[in-house]
């Protein structure tokens, strides 16, 4: 038990940050890198047997990783991380998948930190990344080639289900986050600074 309690304060400190947006960024990302192993488990057990297509989410874990990280050096970059690895990824499943799984509702959640991570004096970080999102969005299918696997129609609707849930699930969870610190983000901070950009 006090080994599970180490972990839990060791993680705490790692994605811990006296900026509030930041703090939120940083546990967003941990969330993200805690829940990617079992995308697979999910998949196997919801879906398909065939889990192979999932495992191209992976490749975008060193980066959520890298976000408190980052955030520390410079907390632009760290916001601005955090929304490159969650576009990417959405973007590497939806090549994986291919269409009809659903994989893009994940964009959801990274229009929401689009437009709630970044300060008024950055709103043109939160414009562009939001219209990176519809981009990324409207790219067509035959740019994005073949899938991994080619699921069955009732596979691609569990593999939607599946989705769904799970990015309803993280919006709530960064909706949650910043209801619960909204009284740190106050107006003399937004309007100290706008005067000081």
């Amino acid at each position: 038990m006090s080994r599970v309690k180490r972990l839990v304060a060791a993680i705490g400190a790692y994605s811990a940050d006296p900026d509030p947006r930041a703090a939120i960024a940083n546990t967003v990302a941990i969330v993200v890198v805690s829940n990617q192993p079992f995308y697979p488990f999910y998949l196997h057990w919801a879906v398909s047997p065939v889990a192979t297509p999932s495992y191209v989410a992976f490749l975008s874990t060193p980066f959520f990783v890298a976000v408190p990280i980052v955030m520390r050096r410079s907390p632009l970059a760290g916001r601005a991380l955090l929304l490159l690895a969650g576009i990417g990824n959405t973007l590497l499943c939806r090549v994986a998948f291919g269409p009809g799984s659903g994989v893009e509702v994940f964009l959801f959640p990274c229009l929401m930190l689009a437009l709630m991570l970044f300060h008024r004096s950055e709103r043109a970080f939160a414009l562009g990344f939001a219209a990176l999102a519809f981009v990324t969005y409207l790219l067509p299918t035959a740019l994005l080639g073949a899938p991994l696997h080619r699921y069955q129609p009732s596979e691609y609707e569990a593999l939607q289900r599946l989705n769904f849930l799970s990015a309803a699930s993280l919006t709530v969870l960064i909706g949650w986050l910043f209801a619960t610190r909204l009284h740190t983000i106050s107006r003399p901070d937004e309007t100290d600074r706008d005067r000081g950009a």
